[in-house]
């Protein structure tokens, strides 16, 4: 249900941002660092709106990695702090011999 939203708010904003656009067709004056030229208003929008996408497409998916990287580094730290079945065993062996060597001691008083 999550992603349905997602997806039903992208398309509702794709289509404020086009007719937006389309709106504006009037040619402006776009200002390059090595000159200057002029285009319809509508490609400069989409075209701004395009790169921002692009920009925080690339942000989320750089943080995406570094999280499962993470993760990954996480997991392994936790499998090599997890005892294995013989260390399990032992430290059951040994709270069992403690609490028999605590009924023991009591019933010597």
């Amino acid at each position: 249900m999550k992603g349905q939203w997602g997806l039903i708010i992208g398309i509702i904003v794709v289509l404020v941002i086009s007719i937006f656009a389309v709106i504006n067709v009037d040619p402006v004056e776009v200002n390059y660092l090595f000159g200057q030229n002029e285009w319809p208003l509508v490609l400069v929008i989409i075209g701004s709106v395009l790169m921002g996408g692009l920009i925080v497409g690339s942000v989320g998916i750089y943080k995406i990695y570094r999280l499962q990287q993470r993760v990954r580094k996480l997991e392994a730290e936790n499998e090599r702090l997890k005892p294995d079945s013989s260390e399990r065993s032992r430290v059951k062996e040994r709270q069992k011999a403690k609490k028999e060597e605590g009924v023991s001691d009591s019933g010597q008083t």
